[in-house]
């Protein structure tokens, strides 16, 4: 099945009056009449033409494979476009196709065959199957950061699925190419989790947007349960996962267990009094009469309570006294907090702010942002370079996991030396002195990791990030011109950092520079070379320029250079750099 461009323009010619839509529409259509042999006049009542199509495209049913198929189309190489379709599908698709409880006028017609469909059918369709289908490998689909995060949020809503045929069912998710007929290597069969729960004493808390958050007290057992058939996935919207056995949190919770359980000093209810609780985030709870139901669980909070309570768990098997004192370890609760009807952005808000109480870095609770997936994809994509988000997430892999995700280099771009390269490019100097501030105030946040560094050339990023691997030796190279007149250049790093990158970014031959430097983490000789001359060449009489400036000249004189740490300096540089060197103030972002 080959599907060209000039099939294309002949359908759109044909059908443009009759459909309307836009030319990429009938990629989707020619898709589904070659791909399951269906005559145009059916097929084109299963595609989608214009918008409102909730992040589905087209669909078809396979009465004899009992398939219910659904597809996103992109006539592109580029799987990147799929993050739209992915999201509107998470956020509403999937409820409007599945669990409607509120009906939408301008919904594209193509829900309603799909929804006339599922009436017709719903007691013989055995599997759903939904195709992201597009020119490019799906391999590369496979890897991007950006869309297994996406995946498992969509693969989170099946229970929509079994609710509305009133049975499990198998999703399958997958990446197709038209070009190639590959199938992305891996096929995502998913099975809906939900698990009875015990809550005492609860309470509800309406959120601004319709946000539930269902107060009780849990049973440990009971999220033991979760984390043994779930696994890692129960922790994955956890700004991290469990800390060593040795930690004093973990420590805390042993002993405590240990009081309660073995020693039987101590009462099962004190536990829920000394531990600071849990929060969980479900697609969906339920409740009939005293027990409740959850589905699709995730810890947002609360990892070390739950996995030292598994580890004490394994470290006492075979002790007569965990089946004695059966009753009292299933009566061992903590406090539960669980959010339901939440959107993503939400439920990461609530991530964030319910962990911060915990000793956790800043820029930590950053990890899993959608921008930094996202920049995640970006320097794989662009360079085969792994950006390491997560705090040692680059040591913990081998040369086989570098090579399946298509990684060459031997080295990581470090989510923080990132921060500091955006800031010193944009000028940001004294924003390096409170480092920490970037990842606590969120408008910051946004400014330095914003949307346009997506878009910017990924070897000029490299070129002026590597720089501080380098920073002392170029500083030393201006003083070696002058260790007295000089000296103050090893308390200006940072300046010298941001205007070694505008003059990276100034280079007539920064192409060939970029070419040449910008596609690895390795400090060639040739690059240090380069930028010694720049640092000598162009720097030194920057920064001289600066200290003889009648501002700031008499601080200088008595040997006070903390304005360099300032970006009224750096500003005040750029001016001295336009009229000596005819630089101007480039960034990070295009």
């Amino acid at each position: 099945m080959v599907i060209t461009d000039r099939d294309i323009d002949q359908a759109f010619s044909d059908l443009k009056q009759t459909c309307g839509g836009v030319r990429n529409d009938y990629f989707g259509l020619l898709y589904i009449e070659k791909e399951f042999g269906v005559e145009r006049d059916r097929a084109i009542a299963n595609v989608a033409f214009g918008g409102n199509d909730y992040g589905v495209d087209g669909f078809h049913f396979d009465y004899e494979r009992r398939n219910l198929y659904l597809f996103q189309f992109k006539y592109s190489d580029s799987h990147a476009q799929f993050k739209s379709s992915f999201t509107r599908l998470i956020d509403a698709g999937m409820e409007r196709i599945f669990g409607a409880q509120s009906q939408d006028q301008l919904q594209n017609q193509l829900l309603l065959q799909i929804k006339s469909c599922l009436i017709h059918n719903e007691a013989v369709i055995d599997r759903v199957c939904i195709h992201f289908v597009f020119t490019g490998d799906p391999a590369d689909a496979e890897r991007s950061q950006v869309l297994d995060k996406l995946r498992e949020d969509l693969e989170n809503k099946k229970y929509l699925i079994d609710q509305r045929l009133g049975r499990p069912v198998t999703l399958v998710i997958e990446f197709r190419s038209a070009r190639t007929r590959k199938v992305s290597p891996t096929t995502h069969l998913r099975k809906t989790h939900t698990y009875p729960v015990q809550l005492d004493q609860t309470v509800t808390r309406t959120g601004p947007n319709g946000e539930s958050m269902r107060i009780g007290f849990i049973r440990l057992v009971d999220l033991d349960a979760m984390y043994r058939e779930m696994g890692q996935r129960f922790y994955e919207r956890n700004i991290r996962a469990a800390l060593p056995e040795y930690e004093a949190v973990n420590r805390s919770i042993q002993q405590s267990l240990k009081r309660i359980i073995i020693d039987e000093k101590e009462d099962a209810a004190v536990f829920a009094f000394n531990h600071n609780g849990v929060t969980l985030f479900a697609e969906a709870l339920s409740q009939i009469d005293t027990q409740f139901q959850i589905t699709e669980p995730r810890l947002l909070n609360g990892a070390q309570t739950v996995t030292t309570f598994s580890r004490f768990l394994k470290a006492n098997e075979g002790n007569n006294l965990l089946t004695r004192q059966k009753s009292v370890l299933q009566s061992v609760r903590v406090l539960c907090r669980i959010i339901t009807n939440a959107l993503p952005e939400f439920v990461t808000t609530v991530t964030i702010n319910n962990n911060r109480q915990n000793p956790v870095d800043p820029w930590n609770l950053h990890a899993n942002d959608m921008i930094q997936l996202e920049i995640q994809d970006k320097f794989l994509n662009d360079l085969k370079i792994y950006y390491a988000r997560q705090e040692r997430a680059f040591e913990n892999l081998s040369d086989e996991d570098l090579e399946e995700q298509g990684i060459t280099g031997y080295k990581a771009i470090e989510l923080i030396r990132l921060a500091r390269t955006f800031l010193v490019s944009d000028g940001e100097v004294d924003k390096l002195s409170r480092f920490r501030d970037v990842f606590e105030d969120d408008r910051i946040y946004s400014q330095v990791f914003n949307q346009n560094r997506v878009r910017a050339d990924s070897r000029k990023i490299l070129l002026c990030y590597k720089i501080q691997f380098r920073i002392g030796r170029l500083a030393k190279d201006i003083v070696d011109k002058g260790s007295n007149k000089y000296a103050y250049v090893q308390r200006a790093r940072n300046l010298l950092w941001a205007l070694l990158c505008q003059a990276i970014l100034n280079d007539p031959k920064l192409e060939d520079y970029a070419e040449e430097f910008g596609r690895g983490l390795s400090l060639e000789a040739q690059y240090t070379e380069w930028l010694s001359g720049l640092a000598t060449t162009r720097c030194r009489f920057i920064l001289s320029d600066l200290v003889e400036d009648k501002l700031y000249a008499p601080k200088a004189a008595e040997g006070n250079f903390s304005f360099m740490r300032t970006n009224a300096a750096y500003k005040r540089s750029m001016e001295i750099a336009y009229k000596r060197f005819h630089w101007v103030e480039m960034h990070l972002n295009r």
